[in-house]
């Protein structure tokens, strides 16, 4: 689990960066310029080119339980399992919460291995599209990736 420091609301943290539940697993810890605590991700498709550092994440998947306490996801990607914790705090989330459904979700990485866990800022069912948004979202990753510097 990471520090304190990086589970504190901070206003000053970067733009999410769409990522794959493989990236974050994959990951290491860093310190950002501004001592923040950090994941440095490979990026996607990118050889050669030089790794991220992300706090903040754009993660799709399908849900697949709704654990105990009402307020965890267990959802999957193209690349495995990942946690999303804090649905209860996050506006309109309710409606995303059914296994299957296609979801969208922002959240801010609480740790990343063995198996990633965001703390939830955003969520948005995407189910009516899902396999368009399923098919294309790795691209979307990839093509970020690309772009970022």
């Amino acid at each position: 689990m990471m520090g304190a420091s990086f589970l504190s609301a901070d206003r000053a943290r970067s733009p999410p960066v769409k990522v794959l539940s493989s990236q974050l697993r994959e990951a290491s810890e860093s310190q950002s310029s501004g001592g923040k605590a950090e994941v440095v991700i490979r990026r996607l498709g990118a050889a050669g080119r030089r790794s991220l550092q992300v706090s903040v994440v754009w993660m799709q998947g399908t849900v697949l339980e709704l654990q105990a306490d009402n307020n965890t996801l267990l959802m999957l990607d193209e690349t495995g399992n990942f946690t999303v914790n804090g649905i209860n705090s996050v506006p309109k989330g309710k409606p995303c919460l059914s296994p299957g459904k296609y979801v969208m979700v922002m959240g801010v990485i609480q740790s990343h291995s063995p198996e990633p866990v965001l703390r939830a800022v955003k969520m948005a069912d995407l189910s009516e599209n899902a396999a368009l948004h399923r098919r294309n979202w790795i691209y979307e990753v990839e093509d970020l990736q690309r772009v970022l510097p």
